[in-house]
């Protein structure tokens, strides 16, 4: 599995008690590639840093967060994007996950405690994912 190190996190919110507090925390956990953002426009000039992970609000002004979730997921399938948000509304999660977010965390309900574990998450996803890649690279070219 790879080092919490490696892995390049954007955290996107326009509530700087907000980013600050999920920056520390995260670093807290072990992760050390942080870069922050108060807007999505400034997230989306920085995307040629090749974010592994981008914890994106919804309610921001100028771009909302699906805007820029669209715009992302254009730019690069890949990315996991996970939605923070501070509304509980069905449809926002709904259009988020329709969208390309790999999960949905709402502010207030232990998003603190939520972070590691989709972070967890993704993790097994990307290791599965590597591992079938081998495998397929393994059959066309053992063949």
């Amino acid at each position: 599995m790879e080092s919490l190190n490696q892995l390049k996190i954007f955290m996107v919110d326009d509530d700087p008690f907000s980013l600050s507090l999920y920056e520390q925390h995260l670093r807290n956990l072990g992760f050390g590639d942080i870069t922050s953002f108060s807007n999505g426009t400034d997230c989306l000039h920085k995307l040629t840093m090749q974010p592994d992970i981008i914890f994106l609000d919804h309610g921001m002004d100028i771009l909302n967060g699906i805007e820029v979730l669209k715009k992302i997921k254009r730019f690069n399938p890949n990315i996991f994007v996970v939605f923070v948000s501070g509304q509980e509304d069905i449809q926002t999660a709904v259009n988020s996950l329709k969208y390309g977010a790999f999960d949905y965390i709402v502010k207030g309900q232990n998003e603190l405690e939520r972070f590691g574990k989709v972070i967890g998450k993704i993790l097994e996803v990307r290791e599965l994912m590597q591992k079938k890649q081998k495998s397929f690279f393994k059959k066309i070219f053992s063949s």
